[in-house]
């Protein structure tokens, strides 16, 4: 059988497109034709209805003016009103990334700036939000992906090669689906599982118990059927270090192939990845991994858009779904041996609008199995959100009266941003006095990644982002610590302030230190509002340790926790009704439910009602079964 890019080139005009390459999946035309570049979109969508994948014309980087002259064009054609900010080269793509503030000038349909420059440049426009508030991380991200151009074209093609072994065949062979729990079953932390067909092997998340130890905090990767030479694609629902942590390890060990997952998701896991590396070197452990795997696996990240559907390999087809967790989470669709069986992995979901994001979605066209999460599947896990304001509010005014400081330990990713909007907004409405709302950690690059991807939050607060003046995480009692010496300052200042500092289950990072600094201070407040993970220090303040004991390398310091100890529920997963609902309003009804992600009482309570309630085949796995889906 002829392969695809035989059956494109008999699509198209002779001596008309000089070379066929693939970017993953998608399926790129480079052309020195400079007539032909342009104006062909008829023929493009005839090969794409033909083939069912992406296909994209470009002009040959032979075409391409300067960059130079390229850069003074540009400016010429964009509008002044659109703030552009920063214009960076891809040359061996012939794509040209321009940075702006106001996209909408340049990408609505009333504009033609995009096709002006492609005429002009024969470089083809990407457009890219500049963030409200800087992040270096971003900035160092996008220049990995354009510094290294030929090697990132050079590894989208060989992917696409392997997308494409095999994509017709002569025969069918004999097809089967398994899945092998790697981490995460029965518990909370080191998430990772292996998807197998005879064709693929495809990992889904690999991540770090953070509260856990060295025997328990990392994914099974010794188990059978794990072989990393055999890996062709992995997977990451979203940023989270439970799901994330490890990743770079495995490009340390020999992994080179590509990493899926959506824009958001790759910034901050890379970030958070970072961070992990600096609490290893800080505690003085052994790193797992160095930063240049963290920059490999970034190079080797292929990011999607939410519904966007591209094959992983000849006989596994991903789409992305809103899962309502984080910015940038998603649920897996997996679509195995051409309709043979379809797997819906949900990573970690909430099923309800908050602040920040939209609840999960619930339709696909085909599910026989779903792997769901259970962190909050207890009979007994129920949240309510709504009251959540003002306990926030009465704990603050009450600290702040007895001229004491607020400390809330955040997750990096979600949970802090939720927290910076319910404070924000508690002092516009005058329900808490306004005092200085310090940041420290992750969250402020986190917080200026949010305001880069605005298409990935809730109509709402894409308003507030662009409305000057009504910005929350622009607000002028927000500062950022950028330093050791500014959280000592912190420390000793007598006035009421409010803290929001990683890590969340105190394990490590900035809220630790804020913690020895305010624990002996009866006047002061400490509020955790996440997950608190078995064995870190912040479930055991939560099971009542009140005797604090840190270590830094032979030193040890003993404190008596005398702050006021308080919960507020701030949670992106889905409590237990939210669950049964989203199974309850997925469409279609799934075959087949296998649990994870959650305490074993907690998996199995939930294991039990969904059986009841649905009448469906229903399973809690443990780590390192596997199990034959189809």
């Amino acid at each position: 059988m002829p392969n695809i890019k035989d059956v494109v080139r008999n699509e198209l005009p002779d001596g008309k497109v000089d070379e066929i390459a693939f970017e993953g999946a998608n399926i790129i035309l480079y052309s020195t034709d400079k007539d032909f570049c342009f104006g062909n979109d008829d023929l493009i969508k005839d090969i794409v209805n033909k083939i069912k994948k992406r296909v994209e014309l470009r002009p040959d980087p032979s075409l391409t003016i300067s960059q130079d002259e390229a850069r003074r064009t540009i400016k010429e054609i964009v509008p002044a009103k659109t703030n552009l900010d920063k214009i960076t080269f891809d040359e061996e793509r012939s794509i040209v990334v321009l940075e702006a503030e106001n996209t909408q000038m340049l990408t609505g349909r009333d504009t033609d700036v995009v096709d002006t420059i492609k005429q002009e440049t024969y470089w083809i426009p990407e457009i890219k939000r500049t963030p409200i508030i800087r992040s270096p991380i971003i900035e160092n991200i996008r220049g990995v992906l354009y510094q290294n151009s030929k090697e990132r074209r050079d590894f989208l093609n060989e992917t696409g090669k392997r997308v494409y072994n095999g994509w017709q065949r002569n025969q069918k062979k004999d097809e089967w689906v398994r899945v092998s729990f790697l981490g995460g079953s029965r518990q909370v932390g080191r998430s990772c599982l292996l998807l197998q067909t005879p064709e693929s092997n495809v990992v889904l998340d690999c991540g770090i118990d953070v509260a856990g130890d060295d025997e328990s905090a990392y994914p099974y990767l010794q188990a059978p059927e794990f072989d990393i030479r055999d890996i062709d694609a992995v997977i990451v629902t979203h940023c989270h270090v439970d799901h994330t942590g490890l990743v770079p390890y495995l490009y340390k060990f020999g992994y080179d192939g590509p990493v899926y997952c959506t824009a958001p998701t790759r910034d901050i896991m890379a970030l958070l990845q970072l961070d992990t590396i600096k609490i290893h070197q800080n505690e003085g452990r052994k790193e797992l991994y160095s930063q240049e795997h963290v920059k490999k696996m970034v190079e080797h990240t292929i990011p999607l858009d939410y519904r966007q559907v591209t094959d992983l390999t000849p006989d596994v087809r991903l789409t992305l779904y809103n899962a309502g967790h984080t910015i940038g989470s998603a649920m897996a669709h997996l679509n195995i041996g051409n309709g043979l069986h379809n797997l819906l992995y949900t990573g970690d979901i909430k099923y309800k609008d908050t602040r920040l994001l939209s609840k999960a979605h619930t339709r696909f066209r085909r599910v026989e199995t779903m792997i769901m999460e259970s962190t909050y599947g207890g009979k007994d896990n129920k949240t309510n959100d709504e009251d959540q304001d003002e306990k926030l509010s009465a704990i603050v005014k009450d600290t702040i009266k007895r001229n004491g400081k607020v400390l809330m330990p955040v997750l990096g990713s979600g949970r802090g941003q939720e927290i910076i909007m319910m404070i924000v907004n508690l002092m516009r409405e005058g329900e808490i006095p306004e005092v200085p709302i310090y940041v420290d950690g992750m969250v402020w690059d986190i917080t200026a990644i949010h305001t880069a991807y605005p298409e990935f939050l809730n109509r709402n607060v894409r308003h507030d982002i662009f409305n000057e003046g009504n910005n929350p995480f622009t607000h002028d009692s927000i500062t950022k610590v950028g330093s050791h010496r500014e959280r000592e300052k912190i420390i000793e200042e007598a006035e009421p302030c409010i803290v929001l500092a990683t890590s969340g289950m105190l394990v490590g990072g900035p809220s630790v230190e804020y913690l020895k600094g305010f624990a002996e201070d009866q006047r002061s407040s400490l509020i955790f509002s996440c997950y608190q993970g078995d064995g870190s220090l912040g479930r055991r303040i939560q099971s009542g340790q009140r005797r604090l004991t840190f270590r830094e390398g032979s030193k040890e310091e003993n404190l008596n926790l005398k702050m006021n100890v308080s919960k507020i529920q701030v949670s992106g997963h889905a409590d237990r009704d939210e669950l049964m609902h989203f199974v309850k309003r997925l469409k279609p009804q799934p075959n087949r439910i296998l649990i994870n992600h959650g305490d074993k009482d907690r998996s199995i309570d939930l294991r039990t009602s969904l059986h009841k309630r649905f009448h469906m085949r229903t399973e809690v796995p443990r780590n390192l079964d596997s199990l034959r889906l189809k």
